[in-house]
């Protein structure tokens, strides 16, 4: 159940509205107590009237007194329980807010460490590929070292024979003319 602040302030609105009625409920219910015990008390104080059943307008008060008594009871009844579904609302939005927090701060440690992670994972990948250049410059320099080696022994047989071993060009029609550089 996900709410965004608006809905959690409107139900705390709705639920500070629902304690205040309670609160009038409860002081009417007072006094209707009082003002039941107070007809209840000058009714022992009157005169008891010559018969010993009560007049019809005293049951007729008595029964208006309980069905307004009973209303209260049913309306206090009610906005308890609507109380206690706001509670409850709460505490589960009390709840989710602490999970979100928490979970807002796991997240924030992992951003936190994504950057040495992937230092970490780069720095993995890196190393088959170094170690390749590594292999790669040391054939180069073998094979360098090898090619100076041949250079040198034919540059030495090359010496013992007595001629040099120049490339030759291939002789085509018409001739080859050099550059003049004039009177130089």
């Amino acid at each position: 159940m996900q709410l965004d602040a608006s809905q959690a302030q409107q139900i705390f609105a709705e639920n500070a509205r629902l304690q205040e009625e309670l609160q009038m409920r409860d002081q009417l219910v007072q006094q209707l107590s009082q003002e039941l015990f107070r007809l209840v008390k000058g009714n022992a104080s009157a005169p008891i009237p010559a018969s010993d059943e009560p007049s019809d307008r005293q049951v007729a008060e008595v029964r208006a007194l309980r069905e307004q008594l009973q209303t209260v009871e049913e309306q206090v009844t009610f906005y308890q329980e609507q109380i206690t579904q706001r509670d409850e609302e709460m505490r589960q939005l009390r709840q989710t807010a602490q999970e979100l927090t928490e979970r807002s701060k796991m997240l924030e440690q992992v951003v936190q460490e994504l950057p040495k992670v992937y230092r970490q994972k780069f720095a993995e990948r890196m190393q088959p590929v170094r170690e390749k250049v590594a292999m790669i410059q040391r054939e180069n320099r073998q094979l360098h070292a090898e090619l100076q080696s041949v250079n040198y022994r034919l540059a030495v047989q090359n010496r013992r024979n007595g001629h040099l071993d120049l490339p030759s060009f291939p002789r085509g029609e018409g001739e080859i003319s050099l550059p003049t550089f004039g009177n130089a």
